[in-house]
């Protein structure tokens, strides 16, 4: 009879279990225009050996407009890696290096690391990829954001820390989407 009794209250604590999944995040850059991309769509394994990723977007004329990267951060003057930034910036305009921002002028230093101050808008730090669970925008969290008329869509596949107790990243694997098409539409007609 108590057998009864504990199935329907296991029944109902699953859900507690599944992992959550955090809502996407969507901002709009501050760089606004008509460009339009070729589309792409990779994953980007970063390791301490492989630390810094770069690629040249070339609009729809195939003319390279932007150079995406994404760099380690760290402690200073150390090799360990706390978390990546991604950067976006415009190869006609030198002083645009990361459009990324919702506004060309910051109010916080970008070479600090703001993805755990929380008095920044999380729409500012989605370059930031931090698995620190005081981060601004949790790791497990997909990040859109427009810049002129296309898409970037970050989204952290997986990542693991040496040793597994450390603040330290041994590899972290991203996933880069390039769209001209609304992501959140496209989501909203695939329900």
């Amino acid at each position: 009879m108590k057998f009864r009794l504990l199935i329907p209250l296991v029944l109902c604590s699953a859900p507690l279990f599944a992992q959550y999944t955090p809502a996407p995040i969507f901002a709009e850059s501050f760089h606004q225009g008509p460009t339009r991309i070729i589309e792409d769509q990779f994953e980007v394994k970063l390791t301490p050996q492989d630390p810094i990723f770069r690629k040249r977007i070339k609009d729809s004329h195939g003319v390279e407009c932007y150079a995406l990267s994404i760099t380690p951060l760290g402690p200073e003057h150390g090799s360990d890696i706390t978390s990546w930034q991604v950067k976006l910036a415009d190869l006609n305009h030198r002083s645009l290096d990361d459009v990324l921002l919702t506004t060309a002028t910051p109010t916080f230093d970008p070479g600090n690391n703001p993805g755990n101050d929380p008095g920044i808008d999380p729409r500012d730090v989605l370059g930031y990829l931090n698995p620190s669970n005081s981060a601004r925008v949790l790791l497990s969290t997909k990040r859109i954001i427009k810049v002129e008329s296309f898409y970037l869509v970050l989204l952290v596949k997986a990542h693991r820390f040496n040793p597994p107790d450390s603040p330290y990243l041994e590899s972290m694997t991203v996933s880069v989407d390039l769209t001209n098409t609304d992501p959140r539409t496209a989501e909203d007609t695939r329900k």
